[in-house]
């Protein structure tokens, strides 16, 4: 549990300052539980310049309460709580000298999310939070006033937890969770994750992830994994200690964070989805005759493969059903195996390219039809999904026919800068299993839209 605050204060001499209003969200990595926010008589004057810079005066702070009438609810929302706040230490120092002066000893964990972003998210050309905001597509209204600050604070941390790959941030988290010491039971561990798409973490003791799993539900996924009595459920019932969680909407982008995060992480019980997710793949030739042949082969990352398969029988269930939609010929689809004309032809389904009969042009046009449909090779695209909350879309961003990660964005903001598009792209690895994920997926499932990219692209 997280308590995201922003202060804001009178200025003045170091350890001098008073706090004229305080804003704090407690954040469960998901969602905003309680919250608080207050003007504050700090019983001095305020600087001039902080009076431009926020808008507050003194004669505003007139009639509120000041700091000993409200730190009671500031002790209770922080509780359990590790804070968070854009340079984390200003906003400690500040409470903590606060709390001193009424005798009371104030110790926090700390996140800082000008840190964070300086590692997650590298070469911002600002890390101050207006700019930083700006650039990442966060809306963020009331500028150095203490509610609006957090509230974008709470927006650019849940996007941090999202870019943070290897997991550190929650490792780090129940290490320092007090309330971790007592021995969970594996119901009360399934009561607190949801019945939504997403991808689970499960830890061990010592905060160290065990197993990485995805489904479209999370709680239901989880019920078998401590229900079953196979050996590798019975080992993990008895290493997991915690559980959590990504919300993703997407199940395809679900899809690439699990596999992408199993390698990085390489935990314990996923040794079978270290290995390559395909055994098959579709690969083109051009025969003597100048038809463009379509052939099943076994995955081979030397050979280019126009799509792969997880298995042989989906590969030629595929294959079928794409030689059906594009009225191709099932001898030069590897289908029917004859040296004259192929079974289709005998129906009036091919046109006979399997006997020279049909112009090489004409057969080639519709194979190049497909061919330019099912891969992305070369295209600039974006994967529009279903995002973790109604009013949120999730993005995958195809460049030049590389996969190079996924986002979410809110549907109230528009997005037409193709910097900000970037900025918000969780960056992950375009290797031969994340192409696989996204044409395998594309193949079975609709999105909500794809769209071709352009300088101006408005998502």
């Amino acid at each position: 549990m997280y308590a995201i605050l922003d202060i804001e204060t009178t200025g003045g001499k170091y350890n001098e300052e008073g706090i004229t209003e305080i804003a704090i969200y407690k954040f469960d990595g998901h969602k905003i539980v309680d919250q608080f926010s207050s003007l504050i008589n700090p019983e001095k004057p305020i600087q001039p310049f902080v009076v431009n810079l926020t808008g507050i005066n003194n004669e505003m702070l007139r009639h509120a309460p000041k700091f000993y009438e409200v730190a009671k609810r500031i002790i209770e929302i922080t509780d359990g709580c590790i804070m968070v706040a854009h340079n984390a230490l200003f906003d400690n120092r500040i409470l903590t000298t606060e709390f001193d002066r009424l005798g009371y000893p104030f110790e926090k964990e700390t996140l800082c999310t000008v840190e964070l972003a300086k590692k997650l998210i590298p070469d911002m050309p600002s890390y101050s939070l207006g700019k930083l905001v700006r650039s990442l597509g966060i809306p963020l209204s009331d500028r150095h006033r203490a509610q609006g600050d957090a509230k974008a604070t709470v927006a650019l941390f849940k996007m941090l937890l999202a870019k943070d790959t290897s997991k550190e941030i929650i490792t780090e988290t129940l290490r320092k969770d007090p309330k971790r010491q007592m021995e969970p039971k594996l119901l009360d561990i399934i009561e607190n994750v949801p019945s939504e798409t997403g991808v689970y973490y499960m830890h061990n003791d010592a905060g160290n992830i065990i197993y990485i799993g995805k489904s479209k539900n999370i709680k239901k996924r989880l019920m078998q994994h401590f229900t079953s009595d196979n050996r590798k459920s019975k080992k993990i019932q008895l290493e997991v200690k915690s559980v959590t969680f990504e919300k993703t909407g997407s199940e395809l982008i679900a899809l690439l964070k699990e596999s992408e995060e199993i390698k990085q992480n390489k935990p314990l019980f996923n040794r079978a989805l270290r290995r390559t997710l395909f055994t098959h793949q579709l690969i083109s030739f051009v025969d003597e005759n100048g038809y463009i042949n379509l052939k099943i082969e076994k995955a081979d990352g030397r050979k280019k493969a126009i799509t792969t398969f997880s298995n042989y029988q989906q590969a030629r269930s595929a294959l079928f059903k794409i030689t059906e939609e594009n009225q191709l010929c099932q001898k030069l689809t590897g289908l029917y195996d004859t040296k004259k004309q192929c079974f289709n032809y005998t129906i009036k389904e091919c046109y006979g390219a399997c006997i020279n009969k049909e112009p090489v042009a004409e057969y080639n046009n519709r194979v190049q039809a497909f061919l330019e449909k099912c891969s992305y090779e070369n295209q600039n695209m974006l994967i529009i999904d279903r995002g973790r909350e109604i009013e949120e879309r999730s993005v995958i961003l195809i460049e030049n026919g590389i996969y190079k990660g996924y986002g979410f964005y809110n549907l109230n903001y528009q997005i037409n800068n193709p910097e900000i598009l970037k900025s918000i792209i969780n960056p992950m690895q375009n290797n031969r299993d994340a192409q696989h994920i996204i044409q395998s997926y594309l193949r079975r499932k609709k999105v909500l839209k794809t769209v071709n990219l352009s300088t101006n692209t408005v998502i």
